[in-house]
């Protein structure tokens, strides 16, 4: 058997108390794609959330299985992942690549199972939630067996935006990321690495992994800003923005919400930061009214202090659930614009911790019944 590697990441976690404890008559969970960041980080969320868990399946691909994890002091055995391996599952995370959720998603939803799909497959069906629970939860009760997670860089702005777009509505959206290289593998945290230690040493480099590990080029990210994440389509955009752009319109579900992104990688190992402008539709608001509302909005922490050079940053979100708001103000054109910095830990918020928070909405509507 293999041990193994655990990522070695401290969170800071609220302890969450839902409807049923942890008890014999919890849930039948699966974890596909185990063995992954995003799985393993699933996994050490469900035990620090103490999560009502029954049995634990923990699946991978042929390649990871007999890999050993310890859940809550107990070792289990990661098994390949395969259609019969969902019998009598409750609830199943997919997290291991977008062409093995299309294949074996509708395999557990078969045998009774809700998916909560970490990747992109499912994102844009019309048949599929995608939810971000403090933006829009009651979309679960549409969900026919699969429920998507949207992708990271989304889910922290459209988190971070609800608030405002209650109280004061919202008619326009212009982002630009800053987003950290885990969003594209443990790969291109490595070549990362590899390359700031080679050119510190005036050593010659040879990238191969972003922007696109498949595409004809590859360029250096150490100590340089890559302004394109996934392919280009026709009209210009790359597909992480078109992304944005979609997901953005129909989580919030405002077809007619004008919205724009420019998706850029950084050498940042982990934490997305984005700038962010919006247009209100109220008249009249301050940015005093939007920290009022930020400071009572769900999962957001306004870290919004320019005279003591408060504002967030990635290096200080890193292995926390929240999401964070600062450099809030007015634009000086526009009184109904704003302008503000949003920071997250992409593999957390942005992956894992939403996936659970999905898990965790599911119980408290009633949607999800143990099968014992």
């Amino acid at each position: 058997m293999k041990t193994n590697k655990i990522i070695n990441r401290t969170f800071e976690m609220k302890s969450w108390k839902g409807k049923k404890e942890m008890t014999e008559s919890g849930f039948h969970v699966a974890v596909t794609g185990a063995t992954g960041a995003v799985g393993q980080q699933i996994v050490q969320l469900l035990a620090q959330t103490n999560f009502p868990i029954r049995k634990l399946t923990l699946l991978s691909s042929e390649r990871s299985a007999g890999t050993v994890i310890t859940y809550k002091g107990k070792d289990i055995v990661v098994e390949k992942a395969a259609p019969e391996r969902y019998e009598g599952v409750d609830i199943a995370f997919f997290s291991a690549g977008g062409s093995i959720s299309q294949q074996l998603a509708p395999e557990a939803v078969k045998r009774g199972a809700i998916v909560i799909d970490n990747t992109s497959a499912y994102r844009m069906d019309e048949t599929v939630p995608l939810v971000v629970p403090e933006v829009n939860e009651e979309a679960l009760h549409e969900h026919r067996g699969i429920i998507a997670n949207p992708n990271c860089s989304t889910i922290q702005m459209v988190a971070a935006l609800e608030p405002i777009r209650q109280a004061f509505g919202l008619k326009k959206v212009i982002v630009s990321t800053y987003q950290a290289v885990s969003g594209a593998g443990v790969q291109a945290i490595e070549e990362m690495k590899n390359q700031t230690k080679a050119l510190l040493n005036d050593q010659s480099i040879q990238p191969a992994t972003l922007p696109v590990k498949g595409a004809e080029k590859h360029y250096q990210i150490a100590f340089n800003v890559i302004p394109q994440i996934d392919v280009f389509s026709e009209n210009g955009y790359t597909l992480e923005e078109m992304k944005m752009m979609n997901e953005t319109k129909k989580i919030m579900n405002m077809p007619a919400l004008k919205v724009a992104a420019t998706c850029v990688r950084l050498p940042v190992e982990t934490g997305h930061s984005e700038s962010v402008y919006i247009e209100v539709e109220k008249g009249n608001v301050t940015t005093k009214d939007i920290h009022e509302v930020l400071q009572k909005a769900p999962g957001v922490v306004l870290q919004d202090n320019p005279q003591e050079q408060l504002y967030p940053m990635p290096a200080d979100a890193v292995g926390k659930t929240d999401i964070f708001v600062g450099r809030i103000r007015q634009d000086l054109d526009e009184n109904n614009g704003f302008h503000m910095w949003i920071v997250s830990d992409n593999l957390l918020k942005g992956a894992a911790w939403n996936s659970v928070q999905i898990a965790q909405s599911l119980i408290k509507l009633d949607l999800v019944k143990p099968k014992n």
